[in-house]
């Protein structure tokens, strides 16, 4: 069984030991039917691994009101506050809002790197693509796309439980994303999770050496009942 005395050793050693499917796997065995993000909530980059503490952010539509060019009185809501809010090694974590528009710039990424944060998720697209990946920060979204932000985006609320799709994500909940996607593991019950999930890799890496020699797929995963 695995131990850890803080979440820089605990996060260290999920970098090293782990990944999203066998945290996923374990996770809906033990009954948590919903333990990922949607599938289109992707990184920017295959092979950036993102781990930290929730910070979820609550993003609505605008509210228009009056004339059609008037909208709500701070055109991005509290946006820029809730950046600012970051602390060392959270994930900022959007619910979306408007999905089919980019909620972030590499301006506020940056400004979150900065921060010390340890990625952002987006339930939306991000703009600035190729300025981001410059940043060499995880990022997750649904991908990059240039339609902005102004009069489409409204963010109400932050340090709050949010719902993506059918995942409750609340302040403090691990967030764990890989090139597989990204896995919400509630904070109350990540001991037991990883520890499973690190039981289940160790087995699957022997039912890799196995048919790396030459053995079959069927005697492989019976010898070591790893599915």
């Amino acid at each position: 069984m695995a131990q850890w005395k803080s979440d820089e050793e605990l996060f260290g050693w999920m970098r090293k030991e782990l990944s999203t499917p066998p945290v996923s796997d374990v996770m809906e065995q033990l009954g948590f039917r919903y333990p990922m993000l949607p599938g289109h909530i992707r990184p920017l980059r295959s092979d950036m691994v993102l781990i930290g503490r929730a910070m979820p952010v609550q993003d609505e539509l605008p509210l228009e009101y009056g004339e059609p060019s008037r909208f709500d009185a701070k055109p991005f809501g509290l946006l820029f506050e809730s950046i600012e809010a970051l602390r060392p090694s959270e994930v900022y974590i959007a619910s979306g809002g408007p999905t089919h528009v980019a909620s972030l710039g590499d301006l506020l990424v940056m400004r979150a790197q900065n921060l010390g944060a340890a990625g952002v998720v987006i339930n939306a697209h991000l703009r600035d693509g190729n300025a981001i990946l410059s940043l060499n920060f995880p990022a997750f979204a649904h991908g990059c796309h240039a339609y902005g932000l102004q009069r489409r985006h409204n963010v109400v609320d932050f340090r709050c439980s949010i719902t993506i799709d059918k995942v409750r994500v609340r302040p403090g909940d691990l967030i764990f994303g890989d090139g597989d996607g990204v896995c919400v593991i509630p904070h109350e019950a990540e001991g037991e999770i990883l520890n499973r999930a690190l039981a289940k890799t160790k087995l699957e890496r022997k039912v890799r050496r196995d048919i790396e020699s030459g053995q079959s797929v069927v005697d492989a995963f019976n010898k070591h009942r790893a599915m």
